[in-house]
């Protein structure tokens, strides 16, 4: 008999889905959205879903049985899974769950203290996802490379705009050997409909040639499964 294991966490969006972007795409996973976050981004496609949801409680126990009962993974995005009291929460969700992989969306706010507090021996990857949008942002990112490029569950993905800031980044990143040779780091085209990524997709592959990184599809987006 299974132990039950006590935990709630308040998430607006609990489903099963398929991971659309990054390393996993394709994957069947249970998406765990949080729903406040410490950044606006102008091409965010789940705005409005943290605007007009209201987050509902679940108990690990409930999750962990979709999880068992599907035979799923699961993502955990926002919303800023490091954010506020959702990283305590994040921290229960990979720690309590028993599962075959994890993806945590996030813009790496508290990154470190997440990865810090969750084992190696967890099925984890990292998506961290640097915006950028002043100088500032652009040398703190700088900053997180290097605290990050070490860490194999760390995966770095990056939504290319054609801005002196990403250009300078990229150039930066480029310089890790070996983080571009793991192919730890994915572009992606800017967008919230199916047609900006198809209109803006050209320019991410020719990054991603020129940096020798790898390109990251939005299948949620084109193919409209969330």
């Amino acid at each position: 008999m299974k132990e039950k294991k006590e935990g709630v966490v308040q998430l607006i969006e609990c489903i099963t889905t398929w991971q659309g972007e990054g390393v996993d795409v394709g994957k069947r996973m249970l998406i765990t959205r949080f729903k406040t976050c410490n950044k606006k981004c102008k091409w965010c496609d789940t705005i409005v879903k943290m605007r007009s949801f209201q987050a509902a409680d679940f108990t690990i126990e409930q999750l962990q049985k979709v999880i068992d009962d599907q035979k799923l993974g699961i993502m955990v995005t926002g919303g800023e899974p490091t954010f506020h009291t959702n990283l305590q929460q994040s921290i229960m969700l990979l720690n309590l769950l028993d599962y075959p992989i994890a993806n945590v969306e996030t813009n790496g706010f508290n990154l470190a203290e997440l990865a810090s507090k969750v084992p190696m021996s967890k099925p984890v990857r990292f998506i961290y996802s640097p915006k950028i949008f002043s100088v500032e942002d652009l040398e703190n990112e700088k900053k997180n490379v290097l605290l990050f490029k070490d860490d194999p569950r760390i995966y770095f993905k990056i939504v290319f705009e054609h801005n002196e800031l990403i250009d300078e980044f990229l150039s930066y990143l480029s310089l890790f050997e070996d983080l571009i040779r793991s192919q730890r780091v994915y572009l992606m085209p800017e967008g919230i409909t199916r047609a900006d990524l198809l209109r803006n997709a050209p320019a991410v592959f020719d990054a991603a040639e020129k940096y020798k990184m790898c390109f990251s599809s939005r299948t949620h987006i084109i193919y409209e499964f969330v």
